[in-house]
């Protein structure tokens, strides 16, 4: 991912999710990019610099890469096959499967105790699907969430998450290590994280999806050993706390609707769609 795609201002990141709203409502009806660019309210000329800019692809492309992956999968209506891949330990293109995370589990007392006598280090930085909060200590990343109802409710739900911990703010430290998540390095990352043992059973399956690849909630249960427990499952997959790095945005419902996404469905579809659009 380039900086200029980590750059891209509010407005047309909002621009850029409305043109993926309008893309994937309407692919099958192969719209022009005049009709998408109107949409938005851009010239054709500027919509599709601005849209290949960010992901990579022009929306034209983008459109057919949508198309074939239908085509393909009206060929083939075996979904298990990406579940074949995952149980036998296979990897795909894409930068997750080379991302080597190590989950450090809280400790009984830690995970008592809220975070006492920890320090989190805080901050706010731009990113390709929107603003972020990230938060972490010396030992590895806590925290990264999407801001949409505004910063001081974006750290209110930190500190509730971490009630005892003391906060720190560091807007330089964290948006340099927002530049690292998002531009493919975070593969020096470890994960601070907290949560059961169940739930980090199901993060640790959600790791191993491959980029540009979706999996079922019933499919995520069986990979994990426990086919009967895909509510259980999509509870543990809603409560990730680290967003992007542990992909929960690639599970979706057994129908292939998008399903729900903690930090919206708007934006689970946005960043599906620009892991689909380096595919192409």
């Amino acid at each position: 991912m380039n900086q200029q795609a980590t750059n891209l201002d509010s407005r047309n990141h909002q621009r850029i999710a409305a043109a993926i709203g309008f893309i994937l409502e309407h692919y099958q009806d192969q719209p022009r990019l005049e009709d998408i660019a109107k949409h938005v309210g851009l010239s054709s000329w500027h919509f599709n610099r601005l849209f290949k800019s960010w992901a990579g692809v022009t929306p034209k492309q983008l459109v057919q890469y949508l198309s074939l992956r239908v085509a393909k999968k009206n060929l083939d209506q075996h979904a298990s096959i990406l579940s074949a891949s995952l149980n036998a330990g296979l990897s795909g293109p894409g930068r997750l499967h080379d991302l080597f995370v190590t989950i450090e589990a809280m400790t009984p007392g830690e995970y008592k105790d809220g975070g006492a006598g920890l320090t989190l280090d805080y901050g706010f930085s731009a990113s390709p699907f929107g603003d972020v909060l990230l938060a972490g200590t010396r030992r590895g990343l806590s925290h990264l969430s999407f801001v949409d109802q505004g910063r001081d409710r974006a750290i209110d739900e930190l500190s509730a998450a971490w009630p005892n911990a003391t906060l720190a703010k560091d807007d330089e430290g964290m948006s340099a290590l927002a530049r690292q998540v998002f531009s493919g390095g975070g593969n020096a990352l470890n994960l601070r994280l907290k949560g059961t043992n169940f739930q980090m059973q199901v993060w640790q399956a959600l790791l191993k999806i491959p980029s540009g690849n979706q999996i079922s909630y019933s499919e995520l249960a069986k990979t994990i050993g426990r086919p009967n427990s895909h509510r259980a499952v999509a509870n543990a997959v809603g409560r990730n706390p680290v967003a992007w790095l542990i992909p929960c945005h690639r599970v979706l419902r057994a129908s292939g609707a998008l399903g729900g996404y903690h930090w919206g469905v708007d934006r689970k579809a946005e960043i599906l769609t620009w892991e689909l659009a380096q595919q192409v």
